[in-house]
Formats: C-alpha cells, sequence, structure tokens
C-alpha cells in the first residue's frame, strides 16, 4: 500500500535532507504521496527516467543503488572482467547518483571506471567498449526539462542494454528492498581498495582519435575560415566537442556565453532540446551578431546536434535531424568515393520514422540503406551483425529523424561529438568551393523532390496516462483509418507483427496514403506522449506543407 510505504520513509533515516523536507511537505496529501509511491519507476532496455524527488516513482539515490544492486546481481552472472563504466551529465544530482553506482558495484567486488568529470553518452559508451566492461551507466535524462533525470544502462558491446538483459536486471530490482537492499561501500574506500577507478586519458585521447579518424577530407577545415558559434545548452558537450574541432583547425568558435558551463537548472530554456526553438534562440541571436556561417547546439548528454545555417539574405535557417541526417549521408557518400575511401558494398543505417528521402540518396551512391526500429541501439545491433561477419568496415553512416548521428563503429549510440564535427567540415567544404549547406539541401531538393517531414506529439500525463495510449493504439489496431484527410489508406505496416516486419515486435503503426505519403504513429519510449511523424511529397514546400496541415487536421481528434 502507497501510505504504508510513504510512513516507512517518513520513519526511515533518510541521508539526502532535501527528501526529506519533501516526505515532511506532502504528509496528509493522498494525491501527492500516491504520486511518489504507488507505482515504481520501471526498469527497460533504456534504464530509468523520472523526475527527480522522494519515493518509488522518483529519481534519487535510493532508486539508483536499488537499480544499481540488480544490475551487479546480473553483472555478477556475467564473468568476463566483472566491470562496469560509468558516466554522467551536468543534471541535478546526476554527479552524485554516479558516485552512489559506483559504491553499490565497488560493495558487490565489481570494477568501477568511471569519469572524473562530466562527460556525454558517446564516452560512455566508448569506455564500456574500452576497458570491455560487462555493463556501462550513463546518469542522465537526455533533453528533459531541469525536474528529470535518468539511468541509462549498457551492454558489453557499449549499446544500450537489450530486452533480455533488461528483464533479468529488473527482476533483480524487484527483490531489492529500496531502503536497505543495496550493498555500499564509500566511495573513498572503494578508491583505496582499487575497486573504483577513474577514467584513464589513455581512454579519452581514444575516443578522440576514434572520431578524428571518421573525417572525410582530413585537413580541410585549417584553411576554410569557418565561423561558428557553439551552445552546450549548460550540458556535458563543451571540453570533448571543443577538444575536436579545435583539433581539426576550428578556432573561430564564439559560445553563447549563458549556456557554456554546466547546470543542471538550464536556466535559459525549459526545454534543452536542441530540436526546439528556443533552445536555440540565444545561439542564433549571437550567430546573427557575429555573421556565423554557422550554429550549433549539444544537448546535455551530447549525443544530439541541432544546427542553424546562414543564408543569402543573412537569416538563419533551423535545419531538422531529418534534413541533417541526409545532408551528412550526401556527403560522407560524395566525399568518400572522390577521397577513394568508400568501402566495398557500404551499408547505412536509419529508423523507420526518418526520412524515406535518405533511401532515395543512398541508392543514388550505391549504398545500401537499413532501416530499423526507433532506438539507436537498433543501429548499434546492425554495426554489430556486420562486426560479427568481419565486415564493420562497411557501415558509413546512421542516423534517427531525432538529431542523433553516428559515423563510425567505435561507439554504440548517437554521437553529437562526430555529429558536430561533420557538420562543420561539410560546411567548411562547401564554404570552400563557393557554395553552402543551404545551397546543396536545395540542389538535394530539387534532385530528389520536395520531402517534407514533420512531427506532432500528444502528452498524456499522470498515472492514468499510460492506459489512454494504450487505449488509443488498440482502438487504431482495432479499427484501422480508411482514409486520413481525404487521402485513401493504401497500406497499413503493423510493427507488432515481426512475421510481416521481419524486426522486432514495437508498437508503431504506419500508414501509406495514396499519392505517397506516410504517417508514422508511435508512443514514445521515455516520455508519456504519442508522437505522430508526417512525410509529405509535393513539387514545391508549400505544397508538401498543405498536406501535412490536412493529414495532421484529420488525426488530431485521434488523440485528444
Amino acid at each position: 500500500m502507497y501510505t504504508e510505504d510513504y510512513k516507512r520513509w517518513l520513519d526511515a533515516e533518510l541521508e539526502d535532507p532535501a527528501l526529506v523536507s519533501e516526505l515532511k511537505a506532502i504528509e496528509g496529501q493522498d494525491e501527492e504521496i500516491k504520486d511518489r509511491f504507488a507505482v515504481a519507476l520501471k526498469f527497460g532496455t533504456a534504464g530509468l527516467r523520472g523526475v527527480l524527488g522522494a519515493g518509488s516513482n522518483r529519481m534519487n539515490i535510493y532508486v539508483v543503488r536499488q537499480a544499481t544492486q540488480g544490475l551487479a546481481n546480473w553483472v555478477k552472472t556475467q564473468g568476463g572482467n566483472q566491470l562496469v563504466a560509468i558516466s554522467y551529465d551536468s543534471r541535478i544530482n546526476s554527479d552524485v547518483f554516479a558516485r552512489n553506482a559506483a559504491q553499490v558495484l565497488a560493495a558487490n567486488g565489481i570494477k568501477v571506471r568511471i569519469y572524473d568529470a562530466l562527460m556525454p553518452v558517446p564516452a560512455l559508451s566508448f569506455a564500456t567498449r574500452y576497458y570491455q566492461a560487462n555493463a556501462g551507466i550513463m546518469i542522465t535524462a537526455s533533453h528533459n526539462p531541469a525536474k528529470y533525470n535518468g539511468y541509462k544502462a549498457y551492454g558489453p558491446d557499449g549499446c544500450q542494454m537489450t530486452d533480455a538483459a533488461a528483464a533479468i536486471v529488473y527482476s533483480e530490482i524487484q527483490k531489492t528492498d529500496i531502503l536497505t537492499g543495496a550493498k555500499m561501500m564509500g566511495f573513498e574506500d572503494g578508491l583505496a581498495a582499487g575497486l573504483i577507478e577513474y577514467v584513464g586519458e589513455d581512454c579519452k585521447e581514444a575516443l578522440y582519435d576514434a572520431i578524428k579518424a571518421r573525417s572525410v577530407r582530413p585537413g580541410l577545415c585549417k584553411t576554410a575560415g569557418l565561423k561558428l558559434v557553439y551552445s552546450p545548452l549548460n550540458g556535458s558537450g563543451l571540453v570533448p566537442v571543443m577538444r575536436v574541432l579545435n583539433d581539426i583547425g576550428i578556432d573561430d568558435i564564439t559560445i553563447v556565453p549563458e549556456q557554456k558551463n554546466p547546470d543542471g537548472n538550464f536556466p535559459t530554456c525549459p526545454y534543452p532540446n536542441p530540436e526546439i526553438f528556443e533552445a536555440l534562440r540565444l545561439g542564433l541571436e549571437l550567430a546573427k551578431k557575429e555573421g556565423a556561417d554557422l550554429m550549433l547546439a549539444t544537448d546535455p548528454d551530447a549525443d544530439r546536434v541541432g544546427i542553424a545555417i546562414k543564408c543569402p539574405d543573412g537569416s538563419y535557417q533551423l535545419v531538422s535531424g531529418n534534413e541533417v541526417g541526409v545532408l551528412l549521408l550526401d556527403y560522407i557518400c560524395q566525399g568518400r568515393i572522390e577521397k577513394g575511401t568508400m568501402p566495398e558494398n557500404p551499408v547505412a543505417v536509419k529508423s523507420i520514422v526518418s526520412t524515406p528521402l535518405a533511401d532515395t540518396v543512398a541508392k543514388n551512391y550505391g549504398v545500401e540503406m537499413r532501416s530499423v526500429l526507433t532506438g539507436f541501439k537498433w543501429i548499434g545491433d546492425q554495426i554489430a551483425g556486420l562486426e560479427a561477419a568481419g565486415q564493420v568496415d562497411r557501415f558509413i553512416f546512421g542516423f534517427e529523424e531525432s538529431y542523433g548521428y553516428l559515423a563510425g563503429p567505435y561507439v554504440r549510440d548517437k554521437d553529437a561529438i562526430i555529429g558536430s564535427m561533420l557538420i562543420c567540415e561539410m560546411a567548411a567544404y562547401y564554404r570552400s568551393i563557393g557554395s553552402s549547406i543551404k545551397e546543396r539541401l536545395e540542389a538535394i531538393y530539387a534532385k530528389y523532390g520536395r520531402y517534407l517531414n514533420k512531427v506532432d506529439s500528444f502528452e498524456f500525463p499522470g498515472l492514468s496516462g499510460m492506459d489512454k495510449m494504450t487505449g488509443i493504439m488498440d482502438s487504431l489496431r482495432q479499427t484501422p483509418p480508411a482514409e486520413i484527410g481525404g487521402y485513401k489508406v493504401v497500406s497499413v505496416t503493423d510493427y507488432q507483427k515481426p512475421e510481416e516486419t521481419g524486426l522486432p515486435a514495437a508498437n508503431v503503426l504506419i500508414y501509406g496514403l495514396e499519392g505517397g505519403a506516410t504517417v508514422v504513429v508511435r508512443p514514445s519510449g521515455t516520455e508519456p506522449k504519442i508522437k505522430t511523424y508526417f512525410t509529405t511529397l509535393g513539387k514545391d514546400l508549400a505544397e508538401a506543407e498543405a498536406q501535412k496541415d490536412v493529414l495532421a487536421k484529420a488525426l488530431k481528434p485521434l488523440f485528444s
């Protein structure tokens, strides 16, 4: 009963005074108590994510310890090095949670390699592989608002944990008492015993070297005179992104001062997400003032990067994740063919909700494009398959429409460091030949057609939100629409039927419409949202936008 759990927490001698104050403040408030204790955060392939605070349905040191004890129990069955890598970003309590996880692992006799300062998702994925660890832990809530934090778990391949492993860990978590069940060792004691060690400079340098080795036109940036404005959005990107950009010869970089230093409160934007305008507003203002060629921003855990490009009239245009994915694919293919560095039978990978324009571009260059389920682990899974076959060099690029890119097999998650490097190199290249990213994008549309990709989100907060989302998806399956906005539905692909898709089961529906447009409906894996993805194709942008508006208006009542 949630009231009993609340009383138990209230009576316990908790180590965190903020939790004690919160528990006392909600005394007698049934809804507040219920919201914190009626359910527990569920551990899945993406780990845990929730609002900071007291209770089993919040992120706090006790939830982190319980999760880590569950992970430790699984690691102990895995043999190998009995080692876990840990990193964390700038979010509130990220460093505290990372140290607590290290203390639990050390108390279980499991070795830990933890970064001595905040470092992003790709650094964690790299360290997990570099140290041949059994698992990795990244403390982050990605681009969620400041009140959130999370715990992402990785397997030994540096990919987010598989369903099978996550299920075992979750089972072990449920057997562990949240307040008393985790073993603990002092952090300094763990260091003294050699169970906890900091990630070495050799590992950090190896990551930077691996990223720079994926340059398409090495040395180009030194002479291109690129002028850049960059924002780490108060996250973990500042040190690694600046290091790599400086190393490849880009030194005219102005950092957005209000968003430079790590700050988990994200004071300048309520949603530190490079997909949305508000997060990039200060950077755009600075870019206009500086006359920069390019403005880019990385999210708090630096696995996503968003950009704005300078147009001929001096204004700046935000470029979508789909557009950047297509631009990078085009640049990598064109450049590697020109330089003679394209592997035989090259492979690129994208998610099923990403733009079909990428398939057309890949085909033009003789590249095999594979489409996988949403979630970068599925792109990592394709890389792993190539590696197992001794063909890992065939992988040239992977991307998701949600601003995630990867151009090498050195990590198995999206990487805003290499994304930033290649975007800057691409901008420098087009500048060096008297062109621009804007001109190249228009040339791609002129060649392949004016694709438009838009995403709408519908939020379902609170305990009843998940039930409502489930009901909507069930209803769509039971009574599929015959038309959307007057456009006949000519195909329905239900990804809960792996025998039809050839991919693992997923809660995704894709509608193919007469005339070539597509609509994708899927619940978010990390937030209480249903997302609708529209791809329309017109003779120009206005025609594509008009069709998107018609489709979105027709679907909206389903999600009200």
